[in-house]
């Protein structure tokens, strides 16, 4: 699993495992069993969450939301690189390059 450089459109990630995920009203709360903390998804969050269920490369994920929600691909951009950044800090995603199988 990749954590020390940033995440790029180009890699691969995938919701890891050990986790306990709810729908709270219309957004997405998660409890990690490994590390024992519960971390609040939201909407978008849990939206992303959902696109990561397989291993996909992270440009499908913004282009699928760009698809589903009027947002700008670049601001939508920012946000998932920002959002997958924090989740591979957590250890809660992997993440490989894209021409890993």
């Amino acid at each position: 699993m990749m954590t020390s450089e940033k995440i790029s459109l180009k890699h691969r990630v995938v919701q890891g495992t050990d986790h306990i995920v709810s729908d709270m009203g219309r957004e997405k709360v998660m409890l990690s069993i490994s590390n024992g903390k519960y971390y609040n998804l939201g909407a978008i969050g849990g939206a992303i969450w959902d696109c990561i269920s397989e291993p996909v490369l992270v440009s499908a994920v913004v282009r699928r939301l760009t698809e589903e929600y009027d947002v700008e691909p670049s601001v939508c951009e920012e946000h998932v690189l920002s959002f997958l950044d924090s989740l591979a800090r957590e250890g809660i995603i992997s993440v490989t390059a894209a021409d890993t199988p």
